[in-house]
């Protein structure tokens, strides 16, 4: 008797135990199929932004960025060439335009310029130059002309990390740049025609932004594709683009297929004759 008790007394427990175990169970399943709903809808809405950001991305957009990808692959001298076969114009900047480190970009030109106005005072001169930086997106390449701004420096390090945050190419001044040793550190590029420590600062204005402007002999307007490498700097006007790049990517080729058979023939002369370039 007292093991039939303690028998039943321990089916009893077991069944109370069970009671509790499909209580828990019953609380888990619910539990874990709201979580897996939880996650097919976070699921389907990834989806669903990440189809947006794809529509988003329109085919005009898509074609201009495979054009710059392209403009990054070609060498500049080709390009400069091109323009110059094709418009009859130098649209090249000249040897006092420097890199501050060896670099390779192409983007489209957001234009800012400054006008001297020694000694003011105003808190304001130099906000919309700042307002420009701020409007720009990827694939942006700043080009600021200072007047008469050699020894004046039209960007720094400030300026430069905010390019780099909004995805910037790069930046050209025709002026000075400061803030060097930081700006390569984080790698922006920049072209100028000068390092030097000033600043414009109670020496300029803001002239203008996204207005067509002369960057070192150079006519530029908003949305030209701007392409820099060890060579210098080249504007492309956005209209002659992809005539230019056509004809670049042939001259690139060409002169690229002329290396080896320069090496092969021991001849440069015969090499121009075979391939028509130089």
């Amino acid at each position: 008797m007292k093991n039939s008790v303690r028998v039943r007394a321990h089916v009893y427990i077991g069944e109370d135990e069970m009671d509790k175990f499909h209580g828990y169970v019953k609380s888990h399943t619910l539990t874990a199929f709201l979580l897996s709903v939880g996650i097919l809808c976070a699921g389907l809405s990834g989806s669903r932004m990440l189809r947006a950001q794809s529509a988003s991305t329109s085919p005009a957009a898509q074609l201009e960025g495979a054009m710059l990808a392209d403009f990054r692959r070609v060498e500049v001298a080709s390009v400069s060439d091109a323009l110059e076969e094709l418009t009859g114009k130098r649209m090249y900047m000249t040897h006092r335009m420097h890199p501050i480190f060896t670099t390779k970009f192409a983007g489209f030109a957001r234009t800012v310029q400054l006008k001297k106005d020694e000694g003011n005072m105003d808190p304001a001169a130099l906000s919309g130059m700042l307002t420009a930086i701020d409007q720009g997106t990827t694939d942006s390449v700043y080009v600021m002309v200072v007047e008469n701004g050699e020894d004046i420096a039209g960007m720094g390090g400030l300026m430069g990390t905010a390019m780099a945050a909004r995805g910037y190419a790069g930046a050209v001044i025709d002026g000075g740049v400061r803030d060097v040793a930081y700006l390569r550190k984080i790698g922006f590029p920049v072209y100028a025609t000068g390092i030097v420590p000033s600043t414009s600062v109670h020496h300029y204005r803001f002239g203008g932004g996204q207005i067509p402007v002369t960057c070192d002999g150079v006519p530029v307007n908003p949305g030209d594709i701007v392409t820099a490498d060890s060579d210098g700097v080249v504007i492309v006007p956005r209209a002659k683009a992809q005539e230019v790049l056509a004809l670049a990517q042939q001259l690139d080729f060409k002169e690229h297929s002329m290396y080896a058979v320069i090496e092969q023939l021991k001849s440069i002369v015969d090499a121009v004759k075979k391939f028509g370039r130089l």
